[in-house]
């Protein structure tokens, strides 16, 4: 689905460099979702950015809930009827790339995949930043000393998010436990559910999703503990739990990437924006939150916007006793397959 594979981007703004001819009107848009809009979190917020992007006076069409394996079919569809084509889901790259193939005069860009073409980029977020810096607010609100988290598919994107959690937690409360209870799934209300009420039952008393449904909040509301969100906001669905979201603001993606294309200075590659571009970020807090607490959080997330650190900067150690001592490549990240110390679970890969 969305894995990132262990390979060093070329992290550039792709976007600035000149490419082929303006357009004379706007380009239409056509979106591939892997769930339902109505999801709450991973397709909702996509959907919010296409939206953004009719706001802006392109015509938009998408098709939900799309399987990888009907994926091509569905594609070709949208590059029939649309100029640019967003697929929203890792398992869409192969069958991207060979419709872009067969129509060399459409764009086409491909979400959280490594592969490009003439006429096709990919693009993602450091959405680890947003992670790292929830999981201080998570930490600090904890009574118990001790963090589950709800992990969808056991690939490096979702592992380095963890970590993410983990390090961020341990900023405010060295002494953070980590418990992960994972899903395989991206979507499964019910598994979310499951999933959330175990932690709880094992003395988690924050829990934190990375599935696509707020069943997880639900359930910490249901049980009188704190979450955080996944995705977009979850408040709505317990607004006594949500202490805050990480958050994915696709429009500000959506909206440069399609505007380059207008303008005919988009060019293939792929892009990794970060908190500094706007494309990830965190929802308000809960007003249980103490002011203080905000405050310390906020001096890192001034640090990682400045550019004078980023969560895997700090040097860390993993759950194997293993000493990382300097800052992690884009390479090493995307490929990330162990657990930092603080997590009590087994790495899915040892």
């Amino acid at each position: 689905m969305r894995k990132l594979i262990s390979i060093m981007i070329s992290v550039t703004l792709t976007l600035l460099l000149v490419g082929g001819t303006a357009w004379a009107g706007k380009p239409s848009v056509g979106f591939v979702y892997v769930g339902p809009v109505g999801d709450g979190g991973w397709t909702h917020a996509h959907d919010l950015g296409r939206k953004a992007l009719e706001a802006a006076g392109h015509e938009t069409s998408y098709v939900e809930s799309v399987p990888e394996g009907d994926s091509e079919r569905v594609i070709r569809k949208m590059a029939r009827k649309h100029d640019i084509v967003f697929t929203t889901s890792f398992g869409y790259m192969d069958p991207t790339l060979k419709v872009a193939k067969q129509y060399p005069d459409k764009t086409f860009l491909h979400c959280s995949g490594f592969k490009q073409g003439k006429n096709m980029g990919n693009y993602f977020g450091r959405m680890y930043q947003a992670k790292y810096l929830a999981a201080m607010i998570g930490a600090g609100m904890s009574k118990k000393g001790r963090i589950g988290i709800v992990g969808s598919q056991p690939i490096p994107e979702i592992i380095r998010h963890i970590n993410a959690i983990t390090l961020g937690a341990q900023q405010v409360n060295p002494n953070i436990e980590v418990e992960v209870l994972w899903i395989n799934s991206w979507f499964d209300p019910a598994k979310e559910s499951d999933a959330a009420q175990a932690l709880i039952d094992n003395g988690a008393d924050v829990i934190v999703t990375m599935a696509d449904s707020a069943a997880t909040v639900q359930t910490s509301k249901k049980n009188g503990v704190y979450a955080i969100g996944n995705d977009t906001d979850m408040a709505i669905y317990g607004k006594e739990a949500h202490l805050t979201a990480a958050v994915w603001n696709w429009d500000v993606y959506y909206l440069a990437a399609v505007k380059a294309v207008e303008n005919g200075t988009w060019k293939p590659g792929s892009d990794w924006w970060g908190l500094d571009s706007g494309i990830v970020g965190l929802t308000s807090f809960h007003p249980d939150v103490p002011q203080a607490l905000i405050v310390q959080m906020n001096r890192e997330k001034g640090r990682i916007l400045s550019g004078a650190t980023d969560v895997f900067d700090h040097g860390f150690t993993k759950q194997d006793g293993t000493r990382v001592t300097k800052a992690l490549s884009d390479g090493e990240m995307l490929g990330m397959s162990y657990y930092v110390k603080g997590i009590i679970s087994k790495a899915p890969s040892s």
